[in-house]
This record gives structure tokens, C-alpha cells and sequence, in this order.
């Protein structure tokens, strides 16, 4: 597969900014992303084995600390408890590292509980549009909700808990307690999520595993934690995790202990589970495909490309009327959820 080195970003245009103005995810933010820019100083951040994790934990000149220390806890707090500082007021930013890796270039910013010392971490990005729709129909169609705000160009998100897939497949995979018909569950549902929504890049560096004990076994979910890929690349398996090499450990587990049959009930799970998440949600949803009809979040040639592969994939002819990702979604989500019908009628073709 051919993977976009570096993605074109995507400014938050003004039909996005009405739709998160509507649903609460638009206010005001006491610090810009650019104000982070500021710092003197970084150095590598090393993971307990000694390995760099691509982090680097930067230094501010010491008049600046005050500042940030008081707008980062009230961005906490916005994120936590609709800002309210009140319940805040123990809480100070222990480290703030930042990420030249990524897409949106983040900045993660650690908050210590000073009664217990308990942290926490939430990020603060560059808005791209491609990420803020990625975050919208993941809070939407996932059994996962996510907590972030966006001001002007700037992102706040949530920290989502997990181990980090790599991680993951290189410490935990082999480990004899490992429930593996579970993992493998979990991992053709997050599969299935990722090719219906059109989230792409889901190399194993971009999605955790959390791991939730059971009274007998241990349950797990695989969750995305990068949505900078969201409806951009042309080539339609760069939606599907299966494909990626990073994810091939887990692939192997999956065709080593799951039955085709078996494979497609799991699927047909998740998708009737999605299907029930739009229908709860349809006039959510119908605003934010409305949108992403009308905003710009790829290229010309990938929007080809992808129309050509998804109507070869469907044998649909509506796909050649797409203009759009936002026309490809609407109309691959029909194909794939089929037996939910009502919601898409009410958006514009």
C-alpha cells in the first residue's frame, strides 16, 4: 500500500465550526496551541525500557510558568467538569511533552493531584479538520465516547487509556493468561469499526488496548487514538487495520483461532451495533455528514481513487455521483448498514 508520508491538513472551516458551536464543542480556551510553541528548552522522553519515545518534554523560561500552570488547569477542568476551577484548585502540570511525529505536531501536558500525587494527561493539538470529524463519528458510531473542545485552530482532547498497540503485540501477545479468542474478537469488531467510518492508518502505533478484568476471564477493547486519517487516503484497505504489516501478529492470532463463520458474526455484530448508535443519534449524524459534504478533507486524486475502489467493492453506481468524502461516507455507510434506513434520506444527495 502506498501511505501519505505527510498529511495535508485541513483547517476547521465555518460549516464545522456551526455544527460544534451546536453540539457544545466549540468554546473559548484560555491558551492557543501556538502559545506552546514558546518553550526553551527539550529533551528526549525515554519509555521504561530506555527507549525514545519520539517525546520530548519541553522547558518554559520560568516567568512563563505561573501563566501556564493557570490556563492548562482551566483547560483540565473545561475538558473535566465544564470548567469549574472550584474542584481544581489541588491540581497543578507536573510535565508537558511535546510530539514532532504526528500530524497535528501534539503537545500532552501531565496534571498531578497534589493531595496524592494521582496524574492524569490530556493534549493539545492543532485542529485539523480530518481529526475533529475522526473524533465526532468515533464518539458517535464507537462504544467509546470522547472528550475534546476546539477554539479557533486549536484542539484539546481527553487522554484515552490503554496500552499502545505495539507495546501491546510485542510484550502481551505471547503471554500464556492472554485470553487470545478475545483479542481476536476485538480485534475483527475494531477492524470492521474503522472500515465503516473510514478511518484510515490504523498501524499498531495508533490504537491502544484496554484491558478490563472480568469475575472470570479478562475482557478487552481496542480503541483508536489517532484520527488524523479520517476519510483522506484514496486507497480503500488503507481502512482496513488487517493490512498493515505492523497489525500482522495479530492477524495471524485471528486466523489461528477464529473460524470464517465465526469472523463474519463478529462483524455483523458490530456493524448491527452501529447501525442501532446512528439511529439513537440520526439527527447528530445528519448534521455531520451534511458537513463533511461541504467541507474539503482530501485531495482530488484520492477522492478518485477512492470512488473508483469503493464502487468496485459496493457494485454500486451512486458512488460515481460522489463528489466528495463527505458524499463517499454517506453512501458507504448506507452500503454498509443497510438495514438501517431512514437517517441518510434526510441528507441532501
Amino acid at each position: 500500500m502506498i501511505i501519505s508520508k505527510k498529511k495535508k491538513s485541513f483547517a476547521v472551516s465555518d460549516y464545522l465550526r456551526r455544527y460544534l458551536k451546536k453540539y457544545e464543542r466549540d468554546t473559548e480556551l484560555p491558551l492557543r496551541y501556538s502559545d506552546l510553541l514558546r518553550f526553551t528548552d527539550a529533551f528526549p522522553l525515554l519509555n521504561k525500557y530506555g527507549e525514545d519515545t519520539l517525546w520530548e518534554s519541553v522547558v518554559y523560561p520560568q516567568y512563563m510558568m505561573e501563566e501556564l500552570n493557570r490556563h492548562l488547569t482551566l483547560m483540565y477542568a473545561l475538558l473535566k467538569t465544564d470548567g469549574d476551577i472550584t474542584v481544581m484548585e489541588h491540581l497543578y502540570v507536573d510535565r508537558i511533552d511535546y510530539c514532532t511525529f504526528g500530524n497535528s505536531k501534539p503537545f500532552r501536558v501531565r496534571i498531578v493531584n497534589h493531595f496524592n500525587d494521582n496524574h492524569d494527561y490530556f493534549y493539545v493539538k492543532m485542529a485539523d479538520a480530518s481529526r475533529v470529524y475522526g473524533l465526532e463519528l468515533e464518539h458517535i458510531l464507537s462504544p467509546n465516547r470522547i472528550n475534546y473542545l476546539v477554539h479557533e485552530q486549536t484542539l484539546i482532547e481527553e487522554h484515552i487509556a490503554g496500552i499502545p498497540g505495539d507495546d501491546f503485540i510485542r510484550h502481551y501477545l505471547g503471554r500464556p493468561s492472554l485470553n487470545k479468542v478475545r483479542i481476536a474478537k476485538e480485534f475483527v469488531k475494531f477492524n470492521e469499526r474503522c472500515y465503516v467510518k473510514l478511518l484510515g492508518d490504523m498501524r499498531s502505533y495508533n490504537y491502544v488496548i484496554d484491558i478490563t478484568p472480568d469475575f472470570d476471564e479478562e475482557q478487552y477493547r481496542v480503541r483508536a487514538i489517532d484520527f488524523d486519517q479520517q476519510c483522506y487516503e484514496g486507497h480503500r484497505k488503507m481502512y482496513l487495520p488487517q493490512f498493515f504489516k505492523e497489525n500482522n501478529p495479530v492477524v495471524q492470532l485471528c486466523l489461528a483461532h477464529l473460524t470464517p463463520e465465526t469472523v463474519r458474526q463478529y462483524q455483523y455484530e458490530e456493524r448491527t451495533l452501529m447501525a442501532k448508535r446512528v439511529k439513537s443519534a440520526r439527527h447528530r449524524m445528519k448534521d455531520l455528514i451534511e458537513s463533511m459534504q461541504r467541507d474539503t478533507l482530501s485531495l482530488p486524486e484520492k477522492v478518485e481513487q477512492l470512488r473508483r475502489e469503493l464502487q468496485e467493492y459496493h457494485q454500486n453506481a451512486e458512488f460515481a455521483r460522489c463528489q466528495n468524502m463527505g458524499d463517499l461516507l454517506r453512501t458507504h455507510l448506507k452500503g454498509m448498514l443497510a438495514d438501517l434506513k431512514p437517517w441518510w434520506r434526510s441528507i441532501r444527495p
